[in-house]
């Protein structure tokens, strides 16, 4: 375009002849009359039509793309994939070419909805306690020297952009209903609506538009604490937009550096309080002040917090003949009188919970290990197989269970199984846990292992001393052997003397 401006000028302004306007630009005189008698500023080439390979496709190609667009982001096929497609049913060219006519498709597509590359949307408001929202994220930590993934959930209140950040080890009902509960808590109150993606854990099945099958565990939480679920339509994250920014910033935020604790507890308590900080510390875009300045305005707003919903799963389980059922790999024990019948399992993010005829049996601690390379672990609890020992304790000597007895019980077992009936003995005294305090019992073993008198009979006295109350007395210190501070002399004269008595007297011979 320059050297036509070149051309221009030294004609029309200059006023000089064709030839020396050829001579000074180095083209034919022909070329430069042709410009001129154009009156053009800018060179126009003639392009050739060459036919691609692609035509014949071309119009499959583009009902292709448009059937994926309205897919989620996950769903969508890939270029690659859309290539491989075509080339099974007859496609001879390559893969860029495929790649350029899906960027010229969504440029022209752009330009239909007079939209730009990143999109055109409408800024929304929101009253005060009126909505949050809601979303997952994956981001790492180490947890006890081990990098850890974690599943990150983020609630929002839409109105002051106060947030809460929790992680998880799962994406799994129980965990969304404790991070529901533990935001509630923080922002002091429940909003009036929540907004949420597509997820699993939410809608069972998405129907067309706004039409949703809910599923009925989250359903019966949100009823719980009185709020609406409203659900974004698919592939469009941007109707929850603010708790995908908040996403985006809690990385740097948050996880860079990667967080470093001793366990999940301990990382949730630190992610809470730097969360409240942050709100004193992010500017409100929209509001003056801070978010907690906002915040402080828009609590009052919310409903008061109700008692925390009991969100656990359940699922019906068998108990085997060892006492056992099986959850996500692992085994936990039963109390053994229900061993070989039904029972129920509440989850719970962190414990787990056996229940059956209405009453809760017990309660382990839930032990999750994603890995499949590792194997499944066994989680017991000796007091679950007393009743077993009671009937067979020779099972006692090599128990599973037994082995994470007390150190007490542990000692005193080494000592009663190295004598005849030891094995008997030893379960009656464990079986005193079922009728007297855990502790006491424990006790008294201690206290008969530091007599070193490591019996049955003297831990029964000890216990029965312990529940007595005779113990709090001072203590007496016996003497190894007794001496008398004035030995008896045998002294006859006081029978002589009696004798003379009986002798004088009425009985006298």
């Amino acid at each position: 375009m320059g050297l036509l401006n070149v051309i221009r000028r030294l004609a029309l302004r200059e006023k000089l002849p064709i030839r020396e306007i050829a001579r000074r630009t180095g083209l034919s005189r022909n070329t430069i009359k042709k410009y001129l008698r154009a009156g053009t500023i800018e060179p126009r080439f003639a392009v050739p039509d060459r036919p691609s390979k692609l035509d014949p496709f071309a119009e499959k190609l583009a009902g292709w793309l448009r059937a994926e667009a309205t897919k989620s982001r996950k769903q969508r096929r890939t270029l690659k994939q859309l290539h491989a497609d075509l080339a099974a049913l007859g496609y001879a060219g390559s893969y860029n070419r495929v790649a350029a006519f899906a960027r010229d498709w969504r440029a022209d597509r752009q330009r239909e909805q007079r939209t730009t590359g990143r999109g055109t949307f409408v800024p929304l408001a929101f009253r005060p306690g009126e909505a949050f929202q809601f979303d997952w994220s994956e981001d790492y930590a180490v947890l006890g020297g081990e990098r850890t993934k974690l599943q990150v959930a983020h609630v929002k209140l839409s109105h002051s952009r106060a947030f809460l950040v929790r992680a998880y080890l799962l994406q799994t009902h129980e965990m969304l209903f404790d991070a529901h509960w533990h935001a509630f808590r923080v922002f002091g109150g429940v909003p009036a609506r929540g907004i949420y993606d597509n997820m699993k854990t939410a809608v069972d099945r998405v129907g067309r538009g706004k039409e949703r099958q809910v599923n009925l565990r989250f359903l019966a939480m949100a009823n719980h604490y009185v709020f609406e679920p409203e659900f974004c339509n698919p592939a469009a994250g941007w109707e929850k937009g603010q708790v995908e920014k908040n996403v985006q910033d809690a990385r740097p935020r948050l996880w860079q550096p990667m967080p470093n604790f001793p366990d999940l507890a301990a990382l949730n308590a630190w992610l809470e309080q730097r969360c409240v900080e942050l709100w004193r510390e992010i500017p409100h875009r929209l509001h003056a002040g801070s978010i907690a300045d906002v915040w402080a305005e828009e609590q009052p707003a919310l409903m008061a917090l109700p008692v925390a919903f009991d969100g656990f799963v359940e699922q019906s389980k068998r108990v085997s003949p060892t006492c056992l059922i099986c959850f996500e790999r692992n085994r936990y024990s039963v109390p053994a009188s229900f061993a070989n019948r039904p029972v129920s399992l509440r989850i719970y993010p962190e414990r787990l919970v056996v229940v059956a005829e209405g009453q809760i049996l017990c309660e382990h601690e839930r032990v999750i290990v994603r890995s499949h390379h590792m194997p499944p672990r066994t989680i017991y609890d000796w007091r679950h197989y007393l009743a077993v020992i009671q009937r067979k304790p020779g099972a006692l000597r090599n128990g599973a269970p037994f082995a994470e007895l007390p150190p007490a019980f542990k000692q005193l077992q080494e000592q009663m199984l190295r004598r005849a009936g030891g094995d008997r003995e030893m379960v009656d005294i464990l079986a005193l846990v079922l009728q007297h305090d855990e502790q006491a019992v424990l006790t008294a073993v201690e206290l008969a292992l530091s007599e070193g008198v490591a019996t049955k009979t003297h831990v029964l006295n000890i216990l029965h001393r312990l529940i007595d109350g005779k113990t709090d007395g001072p203590p007496v210190d016996t003497p190894q052997a007794l001496h008398l501070r004035r030995e008896p002399k045998a002294n006859v004269e006081r029978y002589d003397g009696l004798r003379a008595r009986m002798i004088g007297g009425r009985h006298a011979s």
